[in-house]
């Protein structure tokens, strides 16, 4: 079995209590299984959607179904050629020339099932592999069946075996050969009622009841009868589709869902030429209906602990739409805001302080260590501080003569010469 369909059966048992004595073969694969919960007064939608069960009654069989022998050669080059195609209806098409009379399957393809390759008169080129491709575009099935054909001069060599992937044979150069492609399939045969062949129906499932003893509420008909089971359909209570086979849509759809119409539905498709049998189940629970919007909004006294709510959409008398907003209502909702508020602030004051004071401790600690080793430097062995410092002498240590006691420019002279000499010092 595919994983995917076992991964299905699987939520099958679990989720759907029944659902396994309902899974025989008879009932077809469960290909879909759900749970919906919808308020009391709504509508329901089951969906059931199958393209393989689109009827379009088209009386072009040769567009639904289709032969056709392709031959691979090993040279040139691995070439394909398509060496013949037939269809219900149509006469078969050889492709080649030289072929025409020669190769050929029987006319009866469509209705006994075989479509058996036949080569009169085999030569060296007829050499390669032969493919006879079986396509159903309605029912969406495709088969192929591989032979490879080898050419003998020698007639002790002709036989046939198998090479582990495909029948291989080699045939005598000149004789006939039968290359087999047989599918007994009804599929494949003409069906005097296929549309009568296609049926659809939903049953319902009420809690506590057996699978065996489910209600059918109404049977489909691809011919287009169609039989309602009890009177809900009647007053539009359940409904499918007219055009369900033309669109491949079997969806049921109930109105005013009410408390008894809790339950199981199954949705089963039959298409018996096809060979198709799938099962979609849906379990539905009911649940409460929902309020009624008021006409007044109603008054909240400041003692009365104000309902949760959320503003719905409004429609105005003109037909235009208010936007949808959130509205808080609860007191500790602003409460709640601040907490947040003050908590990130407090969190940043920490982590700027936690920052901030160790710097300025390390920036502190780098001063006091610079200073006390220069303190330390200047200290002598015997504990005492020595200052280095430059003896200044005087620039005016002899007394001025009286002779030069007016004399500016003199003056000007000898301060000049005192503070170069004070340079000179303070540099060395």
């Amino acid at each position: 079995m595919h994983p995917d369909m076992t991964l299905l059966w699987i939520l099958a048992v679990l989720f759907l209590p029944g659902a396994w004595s309902q899974s025989s073969s008879r009932l077809g694969a469960v290909v879909e299984a759900k749970n919906i919960t919808l308020p009391a007064g709504s509508k329901a939608v089951l969906p059931c959607y199958s393209p393989r069960m689109v009827w379009t009654q088209d009386r072009l069989k040769d567009r639904q179904r289709v032969v056709h022998w392709d031959l691979v050669r090993s040279s040139p080059e691995y070439s394909v050629e398509r060496v013949l195609d037939m269809s219900p209806g149509a006469r078969q098409r050889v492709y080649n020339g030289f072929n025409k009379g020669r190769i050929s399957i029987p006319d009866s393809a469509f209705s006994d099932g075989n479509f058996s390759l036949v080569i009169n008169t085999v030569v060296a080129s007829d050499k390669g592999v032969y493919t006879c491709n079986l396509h159903h575009h309605y029912c969406q099935i495709h088969q192929s069946i591989q032979i490879q054909l080898n050419v003998t001069k020698s007639a002790r060599k002709e036989k046939r075996y198998w090479d582990g992937e495909k029948t291989v044979f080699m045939v005598l150069l000149g004789s006939s050969v039968v290359l087999p492609c047989v599918n007994r399939r009804p599929l494949w045969r003409e069906g005097l009622q296929e549309d009568q062949q296609q049926v659809a129906h939903w049953d319902f499932q009420p809690p506590g009841v057996r699978p065996d003893k489910a209600d059918r509420l109404v049977d489909l008909y691809a011919s287009g009868e169609r039989r309602d089971y009890g009177p809900l359909f009647a007053v539009n209570k359940m409904k499918v589709a007219e055009d369900a086979f033309t669109l491949g849509d079997f969806s049921l759809t109930i109105a005013d869902l009410k408390p008894v119409d809790k339950g199981l539905y199954s949705c089963h498709l039959h298409h018996h030429y096809c060979g198709l049998y799938e099962r979609r189940i849906f379990r539905l629970t009911v649940g409460p209906p929902l309020p009624s919007n008021p006409t007044k909004a109603p008054k909240v006294f400041q003692t009365d602990e104000p309902e949760s709510r959320t503003k719905e959409a409004l429609r105005h008398e003109d037909g235009s739409h208010v936007l949808n907003g959130f509205l808080p209502d609860h007191r500790s909702y602003y409460v709640q805001h601040v907490g947040y508020f003050l908590a990130t602030f407090f969190l940043l004051a920490f982590i700027i302080v936690a920052v901030l004071v160790p710097t300025w401790r390390r920036k502190k600690r780098g001063l006091e260590n610079k200073l006390g080793r220069s303190v330390r430097g200047n200290l002598t062995s015997g504990g005492e501080m020595t200052l280095d410092y430059t003896e200044l002498r005087t620039c005016n240590q002899d007394p001025l003569n009286s002779d030069y006691k007016n004399n500016l420019l003199k003056e000007r002279d000898m301060t000049k010469d005192c503070n170069k000499d004070f340079d000179g010092k303070m540099w060395m």
